[in-house]
């Protein structure tokens, strides 16, 4: 029998004995290609294990008749099938288009899943929506084969659901094999070469596939000669990964140079607007389409960071974007082009100059200059990935552009994989903000574009860092899993509720797994995740002022660590206070980026959310929060909170281990991860608390001890 996963490597949220309800059970497969065959397989694979049977049929001819009893517990199928099935009286009629509720079309990866007269049905108009399908039974478990259910119709609200990995082919000197990769290296690439056996590749793309994500992009945003390469005399080997990928409905991209005809062929120029350096951009795509048919596109990161850009021609961003659109529009390509440009060699001493500004300042001018198949990736805020940041003011100012909102799976600023954190229910708020206001469309309706966003330019979609690297646990944290998973299923429907999505990936990761009454485990878990974001947030830097860490990895306390350096990311802590002043009145015009309701509400330091205030004010020590503490006090509160919290998961950890619910080396790695976690923790407390004393010389009001 087929593995699903390479021996001693972690099966995260699809473990054999998740697929036990279908396993034991009699289920027909009907359809063809490549993707339902992956369906047909999976379920197979299950039926070997528990004892239950599959039957796969492919379409025949009007009048031929079916062979089989067509007795059935689970129905998987492509839509409308004529002749009709053998049992299709087991199928509820509104999903064959009888009576009065005819079968709602399902898209391109949608499905419709009902339950009547003792079978589970499964039916989409497109084999992607039958794999999505299959995975959905999987996470319902019994639940799916027990009484009726009426027909439910799913959906992806965003097409477009993306991972960018940073994994250079390469070992950079300075970036290792992953840039801000915390999982150990690549699992595509190892010593410059393809890794032999992709084994691993296949049973990440079955992880992927099962989140609902639905594109990849294989190496760094930051290009380097090898990755450059990958255009050319490495295609075969972006193939062939393509071809792992692809049973599970899943795109690869590539991030290019933008200076790649320079670098690869000895142009003279990369101009944008020469000739010569167009139809070499068009030679590109071509050969990478005969080599990866289904190929999705190119990742861009121009002008930014010391990479290459039109800037240096004079051209502007959307000159560029737009040559690499053309390239790529015969064959259906999209260009995501990358909107994180700033001076990341500032002046500290000058505070009229504000990285939040930039992306804005950039690209908000050349709204409706950009193809139709070029998406504008933004990070979620307009800093980079902090653990908080307002929502970036780009996401509503461009309604004639493709817009793709960027997430960081990987815990950069957020732990790094040391820590738990989980980060869906950052996710969801920021979708869920309403950049125009009450009624107006959520950051998630601008991602899905189209109907969704008032009829507005096509969505383009949702992207984030990948946090996955060679670790037998995937993510190096085993509790990181839920990031990655929460991900896929907040892209899939991005209203849907962190907590039950963090449920899920608990009840398919340990629940199965687990002899006895899991609900310790369940319970143990969320009281560690739920909140682990907010405990995070309160262990580090304050009110939505960001950094505060070491400079390079940025891991660890470092208040001052950037603040006198050329990057951008200043708290302007002085002996009467702290925070940047980003108003109109006042400060850099920041706030003035949104619209309203939320310039006003921003520019207000009354009026501004707690959370945001030294984001976009700097205010006295003694400055009253609408929570009522001072923010001095409030710093000391937090992170005497966020150590005590570290700790009081470590002991609720510690007492789960006690009761032998979890694999022991797995409880070992978690706890290995807690110790340090509290750790860091009370050492962010001592510093930040120390710090900030000496600064105003106020006195924690409880009398602790402060360094």
């Amino acid at each position: 029998m087929t593995t699903h996963r390479p021996a001693g490597v972690h099966a995260a949220w699809l473990p054999p004995e998740a697929f036990r309800a279908i396993g034991s059970r009699r289920t027909l497969v009907h359809g063809a290609g490549l993707l339902v065959g992956t369906v047909h397989q999976e379920v197979e694979q299950a039926c070997a294990r528990y004892g239950g049977a599959v039957v796969r049929l492919e379409p025949r001819t009007a009048g031929e008749p079916y062979d089989g009893d067509g007795t059935f517990d689970l129905v998987l199928a492509l839509s409308a099938p004529e002749p009709p099935l053998p049992g299709a009286a087991q199928v509820p009629a509104c999903l064959r288009g009888e009576g009065r509720h005819p079968a709602q079309p399902t898209g391109d990866e949608g499905y419709t899943l009902a339950r009547q007269g003792g079978v589970t049905v499964v039916l989409a108009d497109a084999p992607a929506g039958l794999l999505y399908g299959l995975f959905h039974v999987v996470r319902l478990g019994e639940s799916a084969f027990g009484g009726d259910r009426a027909p439910e119709l799913h959906r992806p609200a965003v097409r477009s659901r993306m991972l960018d990995h940073w994994d250079n082919v390469d070992v950079h000197p300075v970036m290792g094999q992953v840039e801000r990769g915390y999982s150990g290296g690549s699992i595509f690439w190892r010593d410059g070469a393809p890794r032999g056996d992709l084994a691993r590749v296949r049973a990440y793309a079955r992880l992927l596939a099962a989140s609902g994500v639905n594109a990849v992009a294989l190496n760094n945003v930051n290009v380097h000669a090898t990755e450059t390469r990958l255009l050319t005399d490495r295609l075969g080997d972006v193939a062939a990964l393509a071809d792992v990928f692809r049973p599970y409905g899943i795109r690869v991209h590539l991030s290019v140079g933008f200076a790649s005809p320079v670098v690869l062929d000895g142009l003279p120029t990369a101009d944008p607007l020469d000739r010569e350096v167009r139809a070499w951009w068009a030679e590109a795509a071509g050969r990478v389409y005969r080599a990866v048919p289904d190929f999705g596109g190119f990742v861009v990161k121009a002008d930014s960071e010391g990479q290459p850009g039109p800037f240096t021609y004079g051209r502007s961003h959307a000159d560029g974007a737009n040559m690499l659109a053309e390239a790529l529009a015969p064959f259906g390509g999209v260009v995501h082009w990358r909107a994180f440009v700033y001076d990341h060699q500032q002046d500290w001493r000058d505070r009229s100059t504000d990285r939040a500004r930039a992306a804005f300042d950039h690209f908000a001018p050349l709204d409706g200059e950009f193809h139709s198949n070029v998406v504008l990736q933004v990070k979620h805020g307009p800093m980079d990935f902090q653990v908080r940041e307002p929502v970036s003011p780009v996401i509503a100012a461009m309604p004639a552009t493709r817009l793709a909102v960027e997430f960081q799976v990987t815990q950069e600023y957020t732990g790094q994989q040391q820590h738990v954190c989980y980060l869906g229910p950052m996710w969801s708020e920021v979708l869920g903000f309403r950049p125009w206001g009450a009624d107006a469309p959520t950051v998630a309706a601008v991602a899905a574009g189209g109907a969704a966003y008032g009829g507005g330019a096509e969505g383009g979609g949702l992207v984030a860092v990948s946090n996955v690297g060679d670790d037998p646990y995937w993510t190096g944290h085993p509790l990181a899993q839920a990031n990655l998973y929460a991900f896929g299923r907040l892209a899939w429907e991005p209203r849907a509720d962190p907590v039950a999505v963090l449920d899920e990936w608990i009840d398919l990761t340990f629940v199965p797994v687990v002899s006895g009454d899991p609900e310790p485990l369940r319970s143990t878990l969320h009281a560690m995740m739920d909140g682990s974001w907010r405990s995070y947030e309160r262990c580090t830097a304050p009110l939505g002022i960001g950094f505060m860490v070491r400079p390079g990895h940025h891991y660890g306390p470092d208040v001052d660590g950037y603040e006198y350096t050329p990057w951008g990311t200043y708290h302007f802590a002085d002996r009467d206070g702290l925070g940047v002043d980003r108003t109109r009145a006042s400060g850099t015009g920041f706030a003035g980026q949104y619209p309203a309701p939320w310039s006003e509400v921003y520019e207000s330091p009354e009026r501004c959310p707690d959370e945001l205030l030294l984001f976009f004010h700097h205010v006295p020590y003694g400055h009253v929060l609408r929570s009522g503490s001072t923010v001095v006090q409030h710093i000391y509160d937090t992170h005497f909170a966020g150590a005590e919290e570290a700790a009081e998961s470590r002991r609720l950890w510690q007492k789960l281990g006690a009761g032998g619910l979890v694999e022991p080396a797995l409880h070992a790695r978690v706890a290995e991860r807690l110790d340090e976690q509290v750790r860091s923790a009370e050492e962010w407390q001592d510093q930040v608390n120390a710090y900030f004393f000496r600064k105003s010389g106020v006195p924690d009001a409880h009398g602790r001890r402060i360094p």
